[in-house]
């Protein structure tokens, strides 16, 4: 029996009828935390030298958010994704975006069943628990936007008729920025509903020395088991939920958002600040705690809020106006 399984034999029977009437009931904050670092260790057997980087992905997993990984091809963004989906035992669907996919193939599709005289609804890969949208800036807006409401409100339309994805529902995508006259840019209002954005860089002299050896042979990931399971996640995922975030807190999540409208021709949205606040409470779990503390807030600012600031000169970043933001607004 893997640990996952004898882990999830011990839940009590209050999860179990939680479960059973579709809520789940929070994990202690021990438990979840304990649970978190078993999925990193996991990762870390494929990953090599990008802790933090891990952190952030399973702060947003927890966090109800969704994942944007950018940076140049062959750093790790997709081995990361597969060594999250594989470290949870749940459902994995992988989307290769390429200039001809069609919405449809993100979503799915109504098609005649001529035994039955009836149209049958065929599920596209966007219904399971962690979805990979791998280099998705290499589609045409139109079929990224096929996205827009799945990320948002976790239901998908199809010809009038609205389903729900599964429970959780992850999207961790992709995309390359080394060539950008065969890549579309990403709309806003999908880059909006990525909590965070991360980039991996390339490893040390140490780390990538590492991973030459640990890929010399059959690759890790091939003998990675779950150590999670869903129904862990989704009581991690409650816990996380009722982390305390005490007014000042929020207030201090405020003006960091208001200082970016301020400062900047785009600042952060509403959605940004309540991804902020999220993220916080996550990050609360990972250090044992049952309330939110203004470092948090700060330590998961900058990949939550930097990629939906759009600077009013070309000579700063979006990181540049979170970083003024961090260093300018006083915390009470």
């Amino acid at each position: 029996m893997s640990d996952a399984e004898a882990e999830a034999d011990r839940e009590p029977e209050a999860a179990t009828r939680d479960r059973e009437a579709g809520e789940p009931s929070p994990l202690p904050i021990p438990e979840a935390a304990d649970l978190v670092s078993r999925v990193a260790d996991n990762v870390g057997r494929v990953i090599v030298g990008n802790d933090a980087a891990v952190e952030h992905v399973l702060v947003t997993v927890l966090a109800r958010g969704h994942l944007l990984l950018e940076d140049v091809p062959g750093v790790g963004k997709t081995m990361l994704a597969r060594s999250l989906a594989r470290s949870v035992d749940c459902e994995f669907k992988r989307v290769q975006f390429t200039p001809d996919l069609l919405p449809s193939d993100v979503t799915g599709v109504n098609v005649y069943n001529q035994k039955t005289g009836e149209f049958e609804f065929r599920p596209g890969p966007v219904f399971a628990n962690i979805v990979l949208g791998d280099e998705i800036n290499r589609a045409p807006p139109k079929t990224q936007s096929a996205l827009l409401e799945a990320m948002e409100e976790r239901q998908v339309t199809v010809d009038g008729v609205t389903r729900d994805l599964p429970d959780p529902f992850t999207v961790i995508a992709t995309q390359n920025d080394v060539e950008p006259g065969r890549t579309y840019e990403l709309p806003i209002a999908e880059i909006d509903r990525f909590m965070k954005k991360l980039r991996l860089g390339y490893p040390d002299r140490a780390d990538e020395t590492e991973m030459l050896g640990r890929t010399a042979g059959d690759h890790p990931i091939e003998s990675l088991d779950p150590v999670a399971t869903t129904e862990q996640l989704r009581r991690a995922r409650a816990t996380v939920g009722e982390v305390g975030v005490s007014e000042p807190v929020r207030e201090y999540v405020t003006d960091l958002a208001a200082y970016t409208r301020e400062h900047a021709q785009l600042g952060v949205s509403p959605r940004g600040s309540i991804a902020l606040v999220r993220a916080a409470q996550a990050r609360a779990v990972l250090d044992g705690r049952e309330y939110v503390v203004p470092d948090d807030v700060q330590t998961e600012a900058r990949s939550v809020f930097a990629h939906r600031v759009r600077p009013r000169t070309g000579s700063e970043s979006g990181l540049d106006v979170v970083e003024d933001a961090l260093s300018s607004v006083a915390v009470e």
